[in-house]
Protein backbone atom coordinates (compact mmCIF):
# COMPACT_ATOMS: atom_id res chain seq x y z
CA UNK A 1 0.00 0.00 0.00
CA UNK A 2 1.06 3.69 -0.81
CA UNK A 3 2.09 5.67 2.11
CA UNK A 4 -0.18 8.50 3.43
CA UNK A 5 1.63 12.13 2.72
CA UNK A 6 1.96 14.24 5.81
CA UNK A 7 -0.06 17.47 4.83
CA UNK A 8 2.38 20.62 4.85
CA UNK A 9 1.76 22.61 8.23
CA UNK A 10 0.70 25.98 7.21
CA UNK A 11 1.57 27.54 10.54
CA UNK A 12 5.12 27.00 10.70
CA UNK A 13 5.86 30.24 9.48
CA UNK A 14 9.43 31.24 12.00
CA UNK A 15 12.91 30.19 10.97
CA UNK A 16 13.01 27.68 13.73
CA UNK A 17 9.26 26.04 12.64
CA UNK A 18 10.06 25.76 9.59
CA UNK A 19 13.67 24.28 9.65
CA UNK A 20 12.35 21.96 11.64
CA UNK A 21 9.61 20.93 9.25
CA UNK A 22 11.78 20.38 6.79
CA UNK A 23 14.37 17.88 8.36
CA UNK A 24 11.36 16.05 9.29
CA UNK A 25 10.32 16.04 5.83
CA UNK A 26 13.42 14.66 4.25
CA UNK A 27 13.57 11.80 7.42
CA UNK A 28 10.29 10.67 5.87
CA UNK A 29 10.67 11.04 2.23
CA UNK A 30 14.55 10.56 1.31
CA UNK A 31 15.63 8.38 4.03
CA UNK A 32 17.51 6.43 1.18
CA UNK A 33 19.18 9.64 -0.43
CA UNK A 34 19.69 11.99 2.84
CA UNK A 35 21.43 10.86 5.96
CA UNK A 36 23.79 13.54 6.72
CA UNK A 37 21.64 15.61 9.18
CA UNK A 38 25.18 17.12 10.89
CA UNK A 39 25.06 20.96 11.11
CA UNK A 40 28.49 21.29 9.43
CA UNK A 41 27.18 18.99 6.07
CA UNK A 42 26.25 20.62 2.74
CA UNK A 43 22.82 19.81 3.09
CA UNK A 44 22.14 21.70 6.54
CA UNK A 45 23.41 24.44 4.79
CA UNK A 46 20.68 23.96 2.17
CA UNK A 47 18.02 24.04 4.74
CA UNK A 48 18.85 26.46 6.70
CA UNK A 49 18.72 28.42 3.05
CA UNK A 50 15.15 27.70 2.79
CA UNK A 51 14.20 28.57 5.90
CA UNK A 52 15.44 31.35 6.00
CA UNK A 53 14.14 32.49 2.69
CA UNK A 54 10.64 31.21 4.33
CA UNK A 55 11.22 33.19 7.08
CA UNK A 56 11.57 36.31 4.84
CA UNK A 57 9.09 35.84 3.01
CA UNK A 58 7.11 35.26 5.73
CA UNK A 59 8.14 38.55 7.46
CA UNK A 60 6.98 40.57 4.27
CA UNK A 61 3.73 38.94 4.27
CA UNK A 62 2.84 39.76 7.82
CA UNK A 63 4.18 43.43 7.38
CA UNK A 64 2.51 43.92 4.29
CA UNK A 65 -0.66 42.95 5.63
CA UNK A 66 -0.36 45.17 8.88
CA UNK A 67 0.33 47.74 7.05
CA UNK A 68 -3.27 47.88 4.82
CA UNK A 69 -5.10 48.57 7.68
CA UNK A 70 -5.04 51.59 10.25
CA UNK A 71 -5.30 49.56 13.03
CA UNK A 72 -2.08 48.04 12.57
CA UNK A 73 -0.25 50.33 10.24
CA UNK A 74 3.48 51.31 11.68
CA UNK A 75 4.42 53.33 8.76
CA UNK A 76 3.80 57.17 9.46
CA UNK A 77 3.62 57.50 5.14
CA UNK A 78 1.50 54.47 5.01
CA UNK A 79 -1.11 55.33 7.89
CA UNK A 80 -1.15 59.41 5.87
CA UNK A 81 -2.12 56.98 2.94
CA UNK A 82 -4.71 55.37 4.50
CA UNK A 83 -6.23 58.20 6.21
CA UNK A 84 -6.64 60.15 2.91
CA UNK A 85 -8.58 57.03 1.76
CA UNK A 86 -10.86 57.68 4.51
CA UNK A 87 -11.21 61.41 3.35
CA UNK A 88 -9.10 62.60 6.22
CA UNK A 89 -6.75 65.78 5.07
CA UNK A 90 -3.56 65.22 6.53
CA UNK A 91 -1.96 68.61 7.73
CA UNK A 92 1.89 68.42 6.92
CA UNK A 93 3.12 72.06 8.04
CA UNK A 94 0.30 73.50 10.45
CA UNK A 95 0.11 77.30 10.36
CA UNK A 96 -0.77 80.04 12.46
CA UNK A 97 -3.41 82.60 12.58
CA UNK A 98 -3.65 86.15 14.46
CA UNK A 99 -4.94 89.46 14.25
CA UNK A 100 -2.43 92.73 14.62
CA UNK A 101 -3.66 96.29 14.67
CA UNK A 102 -1.47 98.15 11.95
CA UNK A 103 -0.77 101.92 12.06
CA UNK A 104 -0.69 104.23 9.46
CA UNK A 105 -0.19 108.31 9.56
CA UNK A 106 -2.28 110.50 7.59
CA UNK A 107 -1.95 114.03 6.46
CA UNK A 108 -4.59 116.65 8.03
CA UNK A 109 -7.04 117.84 5.96
CA UNK A 110 -7.08 121.27 4.93
CA UNK A 111 -9.50 122.52 7.94
CA UNK A 112 -6.88 120.55 9.88
CA UNK A 113 -10.49 118.47 11.28
CA UNK A 114 -9.64 115.15 10.51
CA UNK A 115 -7.30 113.25 8.10
CA UNK A 116 -7.39 113.76 4.83
CA UNK A 117 -9.91 110.87 2.97
CA UNK A 118 -8.32 110.85 -0.35
CA UNK A 119 -4.92 109.51 1.20
CA UNK A 120 -6.46 106.46 3.26
CA UNK A 121 -4.93 103.45 1.72
CA UNK A 122 -5.58 100.22 1.45
CA UNK A 123 -3.51 97.25 2.13
CA UNK A 124 -3.76 94.11 0.47
CA UNK A 125 -3.77 91.08 0.74
CA UNK A 126 -0.30 89.77 0.31
CA UNK A 127 1.18 92.36 2.35
CA UNK A 128 3.91 90.77 4.36
CA UNK A 129 4.84 91.31 8.36
CA UNK A 130 7.47 90.78 10.21
CA UNK A 131 8.25 89.92 13.74
CA UNK A 132 11.34 91.41 15.86
CA UNK A 133 12.92 87.62 15.66
CA UNK A 134 12.45 87.49 12.02
CA UNK A 135 9.77 85.27 11.33
CA UNK A 136 7.61 86.34 8.51
CA UNK A 137 3.81 86.93 8.66
CA UNK A 138 1.26 87.47 4.93
CA UNK A 139 -1.66 89.94 5.27
CA UNK A 140 -4.85 87.47 4.78
CA UNK A 141 -7.20 89.58 3.70
CA UNK A 142 -7.40 93.68 2.52
CA UNK A 143 -7.03 96.12 5.58
CA UNK A 144 -9.08 99.66 4.78
CA UNK A 145 -8.50 102.18 6.60
CA UNK A 146 -10.84 104.48 5.27
CA UNK A 147 -13.45 102.07 7.35
CA UNK A 148 -15.35 104.10 10.14
CA UNK A 149 -15.00 101.68 12.77
CA UNK A 150 -11.00 102.40 12.77
CA UNK A 151 -9.56 104.59 15.63
CA UNK A 152 -8.32 108.02 15.06
CA UNK A 153 -5.90 110.02 16.77
CA UNK A 154 -4.24 113.44 16.07
CA UNK A 155 -0.60 112.15 15.49
CA UNK A 156 1.47 115.76 14.94
CA UNK A 157 0.38 119.31 16.26
CA UNK A 158 1.54 122.91 14.31
CA UNK A 159 3.48 124.32 17.15
CA UNK A 160 2.14 127.70 15.96
CA UNK A 161 -1.58 127.02 15.61
CA UNK A 162 -2.21 124.29 17.67
CA UNK A 163 -4.08 122.15 14.72
CA UNK A 164 -3.01 118.55 13.80
CA UNK A 165 -1.31 118.18 10.97
CA UNK A 166 -1.86 114.40 10.46
CA UNK A 167 -3.50 111.73 12.34
CA UNK A 168 -2.79 108.12 13.04
CA UNK A 169 -5.32 105.57 11.93
CA UNK A 170 -5.83 102.11 13.72
CA UNK A 171 -7.30 99.06 10.99
CA UNK A 172 -7.31 95.44 12.19
CA UNK A 173 -5.96 92.31 9.35
CA UNK A 174 -5.98 88.52 10.25
CA UNK A 175 -2.62 87.29 9.52
CA UNK A 176 -0.96 83.91 8.57
CA UNK A 177 2.26 82.91 9.30
CA UNK A 178 4.59 81.56 6.45
CA UNK A 179 6.48 83.37 3.43
CA UNK A 180 5.89 83.21 -0.25
CA UNK A 181 7.41 80.80 -2.60
CA UNK A 182 7.39 79.84 -6.30
CA UNK A 183 8.17 76.68 -8.46
CA UNK A 184 7.93 75.95 -12.54
CA UNK A 185 7.53 72.67 -13.50
CA UNK A 186 7.87 71.84 -17.44
CA UNK A 187 5.15 69.63 -18.67
CA UNK A 188 5.66 67.60 -21.79
CA UNK A 189 2.90 65.70 -23.83
CA UNK A 190 -0.35 64.53 -22.26
CA UNK A 191 -0.66 62.11 -19.30
CA UNK A 192 -3.80 60.86 -17.90
CA UNK A 193 -4.01 61.85 -14.02
CA UNK A 194 -0.71 63.57 -14.49
CA UNK A 195 0.82 63.74 -11.10
CA UNK A 196 3.82 66.12 -10.29
CA UNK A 197 6.24 66.26 -6.89
CA UNK A 198 6.97 70.30 -5.46
CA UNK A 199 10.04 70.51 -4.60
CA UNK A 200 9.82 72.01 -0.90
CA UNK A 201 8.90 70.13 2.32
CA UNK A 202 7.31 72.92 3.94
CA UNK A 203 4.40 73.80 1.75
CA UNK A 204 1.32 74.89 4.18
CA UNK A 205 -0.81 76.23 1.35
CA UNK A 206 -0.95 76.46 -2.47
CA UNK A 207 -2.19 79.90 -3.30
CA UNK A 208 -2.00 79.58 -7.12
CA UNK A 209 -0.84 77.31 -10.31
CA UNK A 210 -1.24 78.73 -13.86
CA UNK A 211 0.64 77.86 -16.87
CA UNK A 212 2.47 79.00 -19.83
CA UNK A 213 -1.06 80.09 -21.74
CA UNK A 214 -2.14 81.86 -18.61
CA UNK A 215 -4.84 79.09 -17.38
CA UNK A 216 -5.29 79.19 -13.86
CA UNK A 217 -5.79 75.63 -11.81
CA UNK A 218 -8.30 75.45 -8.82
CA UNK A 219 -7.61 73.52 -5.81
CA UNK A 220 -10.53 70.90 -5.03
CA UNK A 221 -11.40 68.67 -2.29
CA UNK A 222 -11.77 65.45 -4.76
CA UNK A 223 -11.66 65.15 -8.29
CA UNK A 224 -14.82 65.06 -9.02
CA UNK A 225 -15.89 68.09 -7.49
CA UNK A 226 -16.09 70.50 -10.43
CA UNK A 227 -17.65 73.51 -8.85
CA UNK A 228 -16.15 75.92 -6.22
CA UNK A 229 -17.68 79.04 -4.36
CA UNK A 230 -15.00 81.78 -4.85
CA UNK A 231 -14.86 85.59 -2.77
CA UNK A 232 -16.15 88.66 -4.31
CA UNK A 233 -15.40 91.71 -3.03
CA UNK A 234 -18.68 93.22 -3.00
CA UNK A 235 -19.56 96.15 -4.06
CA UNK A 236 -23.00 97.14 -3.53
CA UNK A 237 -25.54 99.21 -1.09
CA UNK A 238 -24.60 96.52 1.72
CA UNK A 239 -21.18 96.37 1.40
CA UNK A 240 -20.44 97.80 5.08
CA UNK A 241 -22.41 94.47 6.36
CA UNK A 242 -21.48 92.02 3.47
CA UNK A 243 -17.73 92.97 2.61
CA UNK A 244 -17.55 89.77 0.49
CA UNK A 245 -20.08 87.86 -1.88
CA UNK A 246 -19.54 83.80 -2.23
CA UNK A 247 -20.13 83.20 -6.41
CA UNK A 248 -20.45 79.98 -7.62
CA UNK A 249 -17.27 79.15 -9.94
CA UNK A 250 -16.72 75.95 -12.68
CA UNK A 251 -13.44 75.05 -12.47
CA UNK A 252 -13.00 72.47 -15.21
CA UNK A 253 -8.96 72.87 -14.77
CA UNK A 254 -8.18 71.32 -11.16
CA UNK A 255 -6.10 69.49 -8.61
CA UNK A 256 -6.12 68.31 -5.80
CA UNK A 257 -3.30 68.20 -2.84
CA UNK A 258 -1.77 64.83 -1.61
CA UNK A 259 1.23 64.74 1.13
CA UNK A 260 2.99 62.39 2.65
CA UNK A 261 5.47 63.36 5.86
CA UNK A 262 7.98 65.05 3.72
CA UNK A 263 6.46 65.72 0.31
CA UNK A 264 3.73 67.46 -1.34
CA UNK A 265 2.32 66.34 -4.65
CA UNK A 266 -0.28 67.63 -7.36
CA UNK A 267 -2.92 65.66 -8.62
CA UNK A 268 -4.83 66.52 -12.01
CA UNK A 269 -7.61 64.69 -13.83
CA UNK A 270 -8.00 62.55 -17.19
CA UNK A 271 -9.25 65.15 -19.43
CA UNK A 272 -7.57 65.92 -22.85
CA UNK A 273 -7.38 69.45 -24.29
CA UNK A 274 -10.56 68.94 -26.18
CA UNK A 275 -12.95 68.85 -23.32
CA UNK A 276 -12.06 72.19 -22.31
CA UNK A 277 -13.28 73.74 -25.45
CA UNK A 278 -17.11 73.28 -25.46
CA UNK A 279 -17.81 71.86 -21.83
CA UNK A 280 -21.16 70.58 -21.38
CA UNK A 281 -23.09 72.25 -18.32
CA UNK A 282 -25.83 70.43 -16.35
CA UNK A 283 -29.22 72.05 -16.22
CA UNK A 284 -30.20 71.77 -12.66
CA UNK A 285 -33.66 71.99 -13.35
CA UNK A 286 -34.01 68.74 -15.38
CA UNK A 287 -31.34 66.93 -12.73
CA UNK A 288 -33.01 68.09 -9.44
CA UNK A 289 -36.02 66.04 -7.42
CA UNK A 290 -39.68 67.05 -8.46
CA UNK A 291 -41.50 68.26 -5.73
CA UNK A 292 -44.95 68.30 -7.47
CA UNK A 293 -47.22 65.98 -9.78
CA UNK A 294 -46.91 62.12 -9.57
CA UNK A 295 -43.62 62.07 -10.92
CA UNK A 296 -41.85 63.15 -8.02
CA UNK A 297 -38.51 61.15 -8.17
CA UNK A 298 -35.76 60.76 -10.99
CA UNK A 299 -32.67 58.59 -11.12
CA UNK A 300 -30.13 61.58 -11.01
CA UNK A 301 -29.56 63.88 -7.66
CA UNK A 302 -28.38 67.02 -7.91
CA UNK A 303 -25.00 68.27 -6.27
CA UNK A 304 -24.25 72.30 -6.57
CA UNK A 305 -20.47 70.75 -6.85
CA UNK A 306 -20.92 69.10 -9.72
CA UNK A 307 -22.46 71.52 -12.46
CA UNK A 308 -20.10 69.71 -15.73
CA UNK A 309 -21.71 66.69 -17.65
CA UNK A 310 -18.36 64.93 -17.35
CA UNK A 311 -16.70 62.33 -16.21
CA UNK A 312 -12.75 63.16 -16.95
CA UNK A 313 -12.42 64.70 -13.38
CA UNK A 314 -10.74 67.64 -14.63
CA UNK A 315 -8.34 69.02 -17.83
CA UNK A 316 -5.05 67.69 -16.88
CA UNK A 317 -1.95 70.36 -18.53
CA UNK A 318 -0.19 69.22 -21.46
CA UNK A 319 2.95 71.10 -23.25
CA UNK A 320 3.33 73.69 -21.34
CA UNK A 321 5.01 75.34 -17.61
CA UNK A 322 3.05 75.06 -14.90
CA UNK A 323 4.00 78.14 -12.50
CA UNK A 324 2.88 76.98 -8.79
CA UNK A 325 3.25 80.15 -5.93
CA UNK A 326 2.78 79.05 -2.14
CA UNK A 327 3.03 79.61 1.23
CA UNK A 328 5.94 77.49 3.24
CA UNK A 329 6.28 77.40 7.02
CA UNK A 330 8.92 75.91 9.68
CA UNK A 331 8.42 75.18 12.93
CA UNK A 332 10.66 78.00 13.58
CA UNK A 333 8.51 80.49 12.06
CA UNK A 334 5.17 79.90 12.77
CA UNK A 335 4.40 81.49 16.19
CA UNK A 336 5.25 85.09 17.80
CA UNK A 337 4.88 86.73 21.30
CA UNK A 338 2.70 89.27 22.21
CA UNK A 339 3.55 92.68 20.69
CA UNK A 340 6.30 90.99 18.92
CA UNK A 341 4.84 91.63 14.91
CA UNK A 342 5.87 95.04 14.48
CA UNK A 343 6.96 95.86 11.27
CA UNK A 344 5.31 95.81 7.88
CA UNK A 345 8.04 94.88 5.35
CA UNK A 346 6.59 94.59 1.90
CA UNK A 347 3.37 96.47 1.92
CA UNK A 348 1.01 96.55 -1.29
CA UNK A 349 -0.65 99.66 -1.06
CA UNK A 350 -3.43 100.67 -3.31
CA UNK A 351 -5.32 104.63 -3.07
CA UNK A 352 -8.62 105.19 -4.22
CA UNK A 353 -7.32 108.32 -6.49
CA UNK A 354 -3.68 107.71 -6.67
CA UNK A 355 -3.14 109.75 -9.84
CA UNK A 356 -3.93 113.00 -7.58
CA UNK A 357 -2.50 112.63 -4.44
CA UNK A 358 1.33 113.87 -4.10
CA UNK A 359 3.78 111.56 -4.64
CA UNK A 360 6.03 112.95 -1.59
CA UNK A 361 2.50 112.19 1.04
CA UNK A 362 1.90 108.66 -0.71
CA UNK A 363 5.50 107.91 0.57
CA UNK A 364 5.21 109.17 3.58
CA UNK A 365 1.70 107.31 4.43
CA UNK A 366 3.26 104.05 3.30
CA UNK A 367 6.46 103.78 5.04
CA UNK A 368 4.57 105.46 8.22
CA UNK A 369 3.00 101.60 8.25
CA UNK A 370 3.45 99.56 11.40
CA UNK A 371 1.98 96.64 13.09
CA UNK A 372 1.03 95.22 16.53
CA UNK A 373 -0.04 91.83 18.21
CA UNK A 374 -1.81 92.89 21.11
CA UNK A 375 -2.89 88.30 21.51
CA UNK A 376 0.42 85.95 20.90
CA UNK A 377 0.03 84.40 17.12
CA UNK A 378 0.39 80.35 18.13
CA UNK A 379 -1.01 77.22 16.78
CA UNK A 380 0.52 73.69 16.16
CA UNK A 381 4.31 73.50 16.02
CA UNK A 382 4.48 69.81 15.78
CA UNK A 383 3.76 67.13 13.15
CA UNK A 384 0.91 64.74 14.89
CA UNK A 385 2.00 61.50 15.99
CA UNK A 386 1.39 57.86 14.98
CA UNK A 387 -1.22 57.43 17.39
CA UNK A 388 -2.99 60.71 16.90
CA UNK A 389 -3.13 60.39 13.09
CA UNK A 390 -5.29 57.32 13.63
CA UNK A 391 -6.94 58.68 16.17
CA UNK A 392 -7.77 61.45 14.07
CA UNK A 393 -8.09 59.53 11.18
CA UNK A 394 -10.98 57.38 12.62
CA UNK A 395 -12.87 59.68 14.74
CA UNK A 396 -13.33 62.21 11.48
CA UNK A 397 -14.31 59.21 9.25
CA UNK A 398 -17.25 58.36 11.79
CA UNK A 399 -18.18 62.44 12.19
CA UNK A 400 -19.64 61.53 8.19
CA UNK A 401 -19.87 65.39 7.88
CA UNK A 402 -21.91 66.00 10.69
CA UNK A 403 -21.68 67.23 14.69
CA UNK A 404 -24.28 65.61 16.97
CA UNK A 405 -21.45 63.40 19.41
CA UNK A 406 -18.82 64.96 21.50
CA UNK A 407 -15.97 62.79 19.22
CA UNK A 408 -17.59 63.88 16.24
CA UNK A 409 -16.84 68.30 16.99
CA UNK A 410 -13.45 67.03 18.28
CA UNK A 411 -12.61 65.12 14.95
CA UNK A 412 -14.47 68.28 13.11
CA UNK A 413 -11.77 70.42 14.54
CA UNK A 414 -8.69 68.66 13.93
CA UNK A 415 -9.63 67.84 10.42
CA UNK A 416 -10.05 72.02 10.01
CA UNK A 417 -8.02 73.31 6.97
CA UNK A 418 -4.63 74.68 8.15
CA UNK A 419 -4.49 77.51 6.28
CA UNK A 420 -7.24 78.65 8.94
CA UNK A 421 -4.98 78.12 11.80
CA UNK A 422 -4.14 74.99 13.93
CA UNK A 423 -4.75 73.68 17.47
CA UNK A 424 -2.71 71.33 19.56
CA UNK A 425 -5.34 69.83 21.51
CA UNK A 426 -9.08 70.14 22.11
CA UNK A 427 -12.04 68.59 24.23
CA UNK A 428 -15.67 69.29 24.34
CA UNK A 429 -18.15 68.86 27.43
CA UNK A 430 -21.41 69.73 27.55
CA UNK A 431 -22.33 72.94 29.84
CA UNK A 432 -24.09 71.50 33.02
CA UNK A 433 -24.75 74.63 33.59
CA UNK A 434 -26.66 75.30 30.41
CA UNK A 435 -30.78 74.45 30.14
CA UNK A 436 -29.89 74.30 26.53
CA UNK A 437 -27.78 71.99 24.54
CA UNK A 438 -24.67 74.23 25.11
CA UNK A 439 -21.14 72.53 24.06
CA UNK A 440 -17.62 73.90 25.95
CA UNK A 441 -15.08 73.20 23.59
CA UNK A 442 -11.91 74.14 25.18
CA UNK A 443 -8.31 74.41 23.20
CA UNK A 444 -5.35 74.63 23.21
CA UNK A 445 -2.26 76.21 20.51
CA UNK A 446 1.50 75.79 20.74
CA UNK A 447 4.59 78.52 20.99
CA UNK A 448 7.42 78.65 18.66
CA UNK A 449 9.21 76.28 21.28
CA UNK A 450 6.90 73.55 21.23
CA UNK A 451 5.25 74.47 24.69
CA UNK A 452 1.60 74.74 25.72
CA UNK A 453 -0.36 78.11 25.20
CA UNK A 454 -3.44 79.83 24.79
CA UNK A 455 -5.12 79.74 21.66
CA UNK A 456 -5.57 83.84 19.74
CA UNK A 457 -8.71 85.08 19.02
CA UNK A 458 -8.61 85.03 15.39
CA UNK A 459 -8.45 80.94 14.98
CA UNK A 460 -11.21 80.49 17.60
CA UNK A 461 -13.22 82.68 15.48
CA UNK A 462 -12.34 80.27 12.60
CA UNK A 463 -13.04 77.08 14.38
CA UNK A 464 -16.80 79.11 15.48
CA UNK A 465 -16.82 79.67 11.50
CA UNK A 466 -15.91 75.82 10.62
CA UNK A 467 -18.14 73.63 12.72
CA UNK A 468 -21.32 75.99 12.23
CA UNK A 469 -21.34 73.90 8.75
CA UNK A 470 -21.62 70.88 10.22
CA UNK A 471 -22.85 71.53 13.99
CA UNK A 472 -26.97 70.85 14.92
CA UNK A 473 -29.36 73.62 14.76
CA UNK A 474 -29.89 73.15 18.30
CA UNK A 475 -26.46 73.24 19.60
CA UNK A 476 -24.61 76.69 20.70
CA UNK A 477 -20.99 76.21 21.48
CA UNK A 478 -18.93 78.27 23.58
CA UNK A 479 -14.75 77.59 22.43
CA UNK A 480 -12.73 78.84 25.81
CA UNK A 481 -9.05 78.55 26.49
CA UNK A 482 -8.05 74.92 27.91
CA UNK A 483 -6.06 75.19 31.53
CA UNK A 484 -2.78 74.62 31.73
CA UNK A 485 -0.94 72.68 34.66
CA UNK A 486 2.74 72.42 34.63
CA UNK A 487 4.23 69.63 36.38
CA UNK A 488 7.45 67.92 37.58
CA UNK A 489 8.35 63.90 38.08
CA UNK A 490 10.05 63.01 41.17
CA UNK A 491 11.50 59.23 41.47
CA UNK A 492 13.92 57.06 43.32
CA UNK A 493 14.90 53.84 42.34
CA UNK A 494 17.11 50.88 43.51
CA UNK A 495 19.67 49.61 41.17
CA UNK A 496 22.04 47.00 40.76
CA UNK A 497 25.55 47.21 42.48
CA UNK A 498 27.43 46.39 39.37
CA UNK A 499 25.73 48.69 37.50
CA UNK A 500 26.86 52.34 36.63
CA UNK A 501 24.61 54.37 38.16
CA UNK A 502 24.77 57.78 36.57
CA UNK A 503 23.79 55.93 33.33
CA UNK A 504 21.06 54.18 35.11
CA UNK A 505 19.90 57.45 36.29
CA UNK A 506 20.11 58.96 32.82
CA UNK A 507 18.29 56.31 31.26
CA UNK A 508 15.36 56.88 34.02
CA UNK A 509 14.82 59.92 33.67
CA UNK A 510 14.94 59.11 29.48
CA UNK A 511 12.16 56.64 29.95
CA UNK A 512 9.84 59.47 31.69
CA UNK A 513 10.71 61.29 29.40
CA UNK A 514 9.36 59.00 26.73
CA UNK A 515 6.33 59.00 29.04
CA UNK A 516 5.73 62.13 27.75
CA UNK A 517 6.64 62.43 24.57
CA UNK A 518 2.96 62.81 22.85
CA UNK A 519 1.43 65.96 24.91
CA UNK A 520 -1.11 64.41 26.89
CA UNK A 521 -5.16 64.89 26.02
CA UNK A 522 -7.26 67.70 27.78
CA UNK A 523 -8.86 65.96 31.01
CA UNK A 524 -6.41 62.86 30.26
CA UNK A 525 -5.69 61.43 33.62
CA UNK A 526 -1.77 60.49 34.44
CA UNK A 527 -0.79 56.92 35.27
CA UNK A 528 1.90 56.69 38.11
CA UNK A 529 1.85 52.79 37.43
CA UNK A 530 3.15 53.46 33.77
CA UNK A 531 5.90 55.26 35.52
CA UNK A 532 6.44 52.81 37.64
CA UNK A 533 6.60 49.85 34.90
CA UNK A 534 8.81 51.61 32.47
CA UNK A 535 11.66 52.49 35.36
CA UNK A 536 11.50 48.62 36.04
CA UNK A 537 12.03 47.68 32.66
CA UNK A 538 15.31 49.87 33.04
CA UNK A 539 18.30 48.14 32.75
CA UNK A 540 19.90 47.93 36.45
CA UNK A 541 17.21 49.05 38.07
CA UNK A 542 15.66 46.20 40.53
CA UNK A 543 12.83 48.14 41.87
CA UNK A 544 11.34 51.66 42.11
CA UNK A 545 10.82 52.93 45.36
CA UNK A 546 8.58 56.02 45.06
CA UNK A 547 7.42 58.12 41.82
CA UNK A 548 5.73 61.62 42.53
CA UNK A 549 4.12 64.73 40.43
CA UNK A 550 4.32 67.76 41.50
CA UNK A 551 3.01 71.34 40.58
CA UNK A 552 5.74 73.09 39.26
CA UNK A 553 5.07 77.19 39.78
CA UNK A 554 7.14 80.07 39.45
CA UNK A 555 7.78 82.61 36.13
CA UNK A 556 8.15 80.16 33.60
CA UNK A 557 5.06 78.36 34.84
CA UNK A 558 1.68 78.60 34.56
CA UNK A 559 -0.05 80.05 37.58
CA UNK A 560 -3.13 77.96 37.36
CA UNK A 561 -4.74 76.31 41.16
CA UNK A 562 -3.96 72.65 40.99
CA UNK A 563 -4.15 70.20 44.03
CA UNK A 564 -1.72 67.20 43.27
CA UNK A 565 -2.54 65.15 46.84
CA UNK A 566 -6.51 66.01 46.01
CA UNK A 567 -6.45 65.10 42.50
CA UNK A 568 -4.12 61.76 43.51
CA UNK A 569 -6.24 58.33 44.00
CA UNK A 570 -6.65 56.82 47.17
CA UNK A 571 -4.20 53.86 45.65
CA UNK A 572 -2.13 56.59 44.40
CA UNK A 573 -2.13 54.70 40.74
CA UNK A 574 -3.64 57.71 39.09
CA UNK A 575 -3.86 61.64 39.19
CA UNK A 576 -6.98 62.33 38.11
CA UNK A 577 -7.26 65.81 35.79
CA UNK A 578 -10.14 68.43 35.33
CA UNK A 579 -11.77 67.92 32.00
CA UNK A 580 -10.89 71.62 31.02
CA UNK A 581 -7.08 71.04 31.90
CA UNK A 582 -3.95 69.98 30.18
CA UNK A 583 -1.05 68.73 31.81
CA UNK A 584 2.31 69.38 30.55
CA UNK A 585 6.09 69.05 31.40
CA UNK A 586 7.29 72.08 30.21
CA UNK A 587 11.20 70.99 30.82
CA UNK A 588 11.48 67.46 30.76
CA UNK A 589 15.60 68.18 31.58
CA UNK A 590 15.06 70.06 34.85
CA UNK A 591 11.53 68.91 35.89
CA UNK A 592 12.59 65.29 36.18
CA UNK A 593 14.46 64.89 38.81
CA UNK A 594 15.14 61.26 40.50
CA UNK A 595 17.86 59.90 43.30
CA UNK A 596 18.96 56.37 43.65
CA UNK A 597 18.98 53.97 47.19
Amino acid sequence: MPSRKTPIKYTSREFESIKRDLLEHARRYYPDTYKDFNEASFGALMIDTVAYIGDILSFYLDYSVNESFMDTAIEYNNIVRLSRQAGYKYKANPSSFGTVAIYAIIPASTSGLGPDSTYYPILKKGSELSSTSGNTFILDEDVRFDDPANEIVAARTDSATGLPTSYAVRAYGRIVSGIFGSESIKIDSFERFKKIQLSSPNISEILSVRDSEGNEYFEVEHLSQNTIYKEVVNKGDNKETVPSLLRPMIVPRRFVVERTRNNIFLQFGYGGPTEITNPSVAEPKNIVLQLNGRDYITDKSFDPFKLLNTDKFGIAPANTTLTIVYRTNTAANVNAAAGSVTKVIRPIVEFANRSILNDASVSSVVNSLESFNDQPIVGDTTLPSSEELRRRTIDHFATQNRAVTQQDYEALVYAMPDKFGSIKRCRVIRDPDSLRRNLNLYVISEDSSGKLASTNTTIKENIKTWLSRNKMISDTIDILDAKIVNIGIEFEVVVDEETNRFQVLSDCSQAIREKFAVTPFIGEPIYLTDMYSALNKVNGVVDTKRVNVIKKTGTNYSSVKFDVDEALSADGRYLSVPLNVAIELKFPDSDITGAIS
